[in-house]
């Protein structure tokens, strides 16, 4: 009997040990912004494909942590010599989270939809190369383009360009199915959004079990959410000024990295009196970036001069271009009608980033003369209003959109702004592919942009990331808005 109690007890003692070392399987991250939807090929929202970026949908290419072009549901592709044909040979055995198969002409299906005369694609732009897309047979696909386009292939790993299928397209903003290594699970709307490990995944099975999405928009409710273990991560966490505490706490790991991020004054460039270049060159004067990016609830930042990341090998420094300069800038107001300054709004979204960065703007435009209301409005609204409908003077954005500086070419972007020098570079660096001539291309591009004082061109948005210090595979920086889980896990 004492035999037989010794050998339970040791057994016992066994499995309690195995199962306090089992790694766990479940994941809660705290997300800033509750997305519109989760559709990516039909909304702006960085905060879509914040979720659902490779976790859920997938494209024919995929960008990898370091901002590479890899294989995704492409597993190869052949170019034409002269460049404008793409031939993409599927990988097999895929299904859609519904049990459908994925064919070449789901592929068909998703490019034209993209770049039809309708569509509500946020990045039309990204498909205007196409002339045709043809289904060879149910795996290869034959992409024909207008004309050489150097950045295809990297525009094809964008989450605006995932592949959807006919059955489901039209519900994926409220249920989406995709092909990912998760599926939908559940959405409660103002709390949270989970993802569960799908089983019928054609690739490398991921190892999380289930993942939710918490929203939690201010680091007030951030802080004792993370200390307390409710959350377990933040890919960009609004920490504020308690960012030294949790780096001084060793059950964290705090990984300081970049972004595509450009945060910008975003200026309605079609509405008086900022279409007015003395204007907007005053504003130019006016900011002083590293009071902006001490006060942007990070005190993290790197300044920008134009529309380009600092971490690009294309970019320019040109920051000095308008040096903060009050008295310039009451000099300038007064040469454009303005003496006595004038009134306007700005309108700011949730991000820290933009609220509190938008006081210190508010004061800094104050001090030359220019006086603004300042209305705070929910991410939906912002959408709206701003993006949408064009509805606004000023706002605080960060555009996060990989390599993005073309969207100034759009002639109903919300910056309403013009200039056909502007788009005869944007057109010839969309026909090239040799890298010293784009190189060459991008640094004019973000020189006109700088001259033309478009947008107030203030700081490139670091990506915060606190996690577990014993979750592995959380992405230090952010070539694309995502949180890619796909090679997240606890260590045993």
């Amino acid at each position: 009997m004492k035999m037989w109690k010794s050998v339970l007890a040791a057994t016992v003692i066994a499995l309690s040990a195995s199962a306090a070392h089992a790694a766990r399987t479940d994941l809660v991250l705290g997300v800033v912004l509750e997305p519109p939807h989760l559709d990516p090929t039909a909304g702006a929202a960085a905060a879509i494909d914040e979720v659902v970026y490779a976790n859920v949908f997938e494209g024919l290419t995929r960008i990898g942590s370091g901002g590479e072009v890899l294989p995704a549901l492409a597993r190869s592709w052949e170019i034409s010599d002269d460049g404008k044909t793409y031939t993409f040979h599927l990988q097999e055995g895929v299904k859609f989270h519904d049990g459908s198969d994925l064919t070449a002409e789901d592929v068909v299906f998703s490019l034209d939809r993209a770049r039809a005369d309708d569509s509500t694609n946020a990045q039309k732009a990204l498909f205007a190369a196409i002339s045709s897309v043809e289904a060879v047979d149910a795996t290869t696909v034959k992409v024909m383009l207008n004309n050489p386009q150097g950045s295809f292939l990297y525009n094809m790993g964008w989450g605006d360009a995932v592949i959807v299928a006919p059955e489901s397209a039209d519900g994926n903003k409220e249920n989406p199915v995709g092909t990912g290594p998760f599926k939908f699970a559940n959405w409660a709307k103002g709390s949270s959004i989970t993802i569960e490990k799908n089983p019928d995944y054609w690739g490398e099975p991921v190892a999380l079990d289930k993942a939710e999405f918490r929203i939690i928009p201010d680091a007030a409710a951030a802080i004792p959410a993370l200390l307390s273990g409710d959350v377990q991560a933040f890919a960009n966490m609004p920490a504020g000024d308690a960012l030294s505490q949790i780096q001084a706490d060793p059950r964290f790991e705090v990984v300081i990295g970049s972004t595509e991020g450009e945060t910008i004054l975003s200026t309605n460039n079609g509405k008086a009196p900022f279409d007015n270049l003395k204007v907007r060159q005053a504003i130019a004067h006016a900011l002083n970036r590293e009071e902006i990016i001490a006060g942007n609830g990070s005190g993290l930042g790197t300044p920008i001069g134009s529309h380009f990341s600092p971490g690009n090998a294309a970019y320019v420094d040109l920051t000095g271009t308008y040096p903060f300069d009050p008295e310039k800038a009451k000099a300038l107001l007064a040469e454009a009608g303005f003496p006595d300054g004038f009134d306007a709004t700005i309108k700011l979204p949730p991000p820290p980033y933009a609220r509190d960065g938008g006081q210190v703007v508010a004061s800094q435009l104050r001090n030359v003369g220019i006086n603004l209301e300042i209305i705070p409005v929910e991410w939906a609204d912002w959408l709206d209003q701003v993006f949408k409908n064009k509805d606004y003077d000023l706002t605080i954005v960060s555009h996060t959109e990989p390599n993005d500086i073309g969207i100034y070419a759009r002639k109903d972007y919300y910056f309403q702004y013009d200039n056909p020098d502007f788009d005869a570079v944007i057109a010839e660096l969309d026909v090239s592919s040799d890298e010293a001539k784009r190189t060459d291309l991008y640094q004019k591009a973000q020189r006109i942009l700088a001259e033309d004082a478009v947008n107030g061109f203030m700081f490139q948005l670091p990506k915060v990331g606190v996690w577990d210090a014993k979750l592995e595979g959380m992405w230090a920086n952010s070539p694309v808005q995502a949180t890619d889980l796909t090679g997240v896990h606890w260590e045993d």
